[in-house]
């Protein structure tokens, strides 16, 4: 696989990862989709976004010699870290993308609410 499409790659796998992470956090959620997240949401978008900054690294590894290849994962997080930022400023709602399955799993504010009574109204 030639060298500039591992790189591209790379830069796509921290731009997603990112990207994961920064809608895993209730503030970012709540700018892209209007609600908080479901806790087993918030886990999956995390655990995605460290692995697709590890994929990144790999992807970097194949494409270079290890010196090298740290030296452009890391250019590509900066990279990706400007672009998610600018996306989150501009336009949130865009990052919405990479996670389409979670418009179902987004909690409602009386949901969240309503369970939260349950647990701590104790036993009837």
């Amino acid at each position: 696989m030639p060298d500039a499409f591992l790189h591209a790659a790379t830069l796509l796998a921290c731009v997603a990862g990112m990207g994961w992470l920064a809608l895993a956090m209730d503030v970012h959620a709540r700018q892209a989709w209007g609600r908080a997240l479901a806790p087993g949401a918030a886990r999956l978008l995390r655990v995605l976004g460290g692995t697709a900054l590890v994929v990144g690294l790999l992807l970097a590894l194949a494409a270079d010699h290890a010196s090298m290849a740290v030296l452009v994962w890391v250019m590509a997080l900066a990279g990706a870290a400007l672009a998610v930022a600018f996306a989150l400023a501009w336009r949130p709602r865009w990052l919405r993308w990479l996670a389409p399955w979670i418009g179902v799993a987004v909690r409602t504010p009386a949901a969240s609410a309503a369970s939260s009574r349950r647990r701590s109204s104790g036993p009837a």
